[in-house]
């Protein structure tokens, strides 16, 4: 089994694991106490009452961080046509066809997101086994098959995260970084619980959000108190 460093270690002394703190306290001690010395992201988990195997309550969608996430994304648009033009224009790190797709079969991955028009679909769908794993098959849901490239290229460098509830029926979505406000970090959690809250599913029964922590890229997990409005 592995160890935690040092510096974790030093961490956690400071965080009572049993104590659910409140969201400013818990997002100051969180980025307070983080474990390595570059700019770590600020990370959420949040578990919900769902039951990801069924459909109506696997999760999945998207939301504009109001502060942003403090990271430009590579940006890869599967597109023909004038569409090629208008992602190359808003940004784009590759855009094509036929020819990304066996450029990524042959092990290329220098992207962070993927957009799609409609009609590439086709094509892409043969990358399934390589994207999907990763979180990065476009899909509708989360505004990355769309014909609007450049409005999808510009929400994504703008602030937009994708979330998915994972088979334990728990999101994991990132807020900003380190370095940001506890204020800024605290308007992008508003935004993102907002959010998970409208997906809920009328099959969800009891208490839906059922605990939510956050901490840095290596730091120590804060919970966090959260009341139902």
């Amino acid at each position: 089994m592995s160890k935690h460093g040092k510096r974790y270690r030093a961490a956690a002394e400071k965080v009572d694991v049993d104590a659910k703190y409140e969201l400013k306290e818990a997002l100051a001690l969180a980025t307070r106490v983080k474990s390595e010395k570059f700019d770590e992201s600020v990370d959420v988990a949040v578990k919900l009452s769902v039951d990801p195997r069924k459909a109506d309550q696997n999760i999945r969608g998207s939301v504009v961080l109001p502060r942003g996430t403090g990271k430009q994304f590579r940006v890869l648009v599967f597109a023909k046509g004038e569409k090629e033009k208008e992602a190359t224009d808003a940004g784009a790190v590759a855009v094509g066809g036929d020819d990304l797709v066996a450029k990524i079969q042959g092990g290329w991955m220098d992207f962070d997101r993927v957009v799609a028009t409609p009609d590439m679909m086709g094509q892409v769908g043969k990358l399934g086994k390589v994207l999907g794993p990763r979180g990065l098959m476009p899909n509708p849901k989360t505004g990355t098959v769309t014909f609007d490239v450049k409005q999808a290229i510009e929400s994504i460098q703008a602030g937009k995260v994708d979330y998915r509830v994972d088979k334990g029926g728990i999101v994991h979505a990132t807020l900003g970084r380190a370095s940001f406000s506890v204020e800024a970090l605290e308007e992008n959690y508003h935004s993102l619980i907002v959010a998970l809250v409208k997906a809920k599913p009328a099959s969800s029964k009891g208490q839906y959000v059922r605990g939510i922590s956050v901490s840095t890229t290596m730091g120590v997990g804060v919970r966090v108190a959260y009341t139902p409005n």
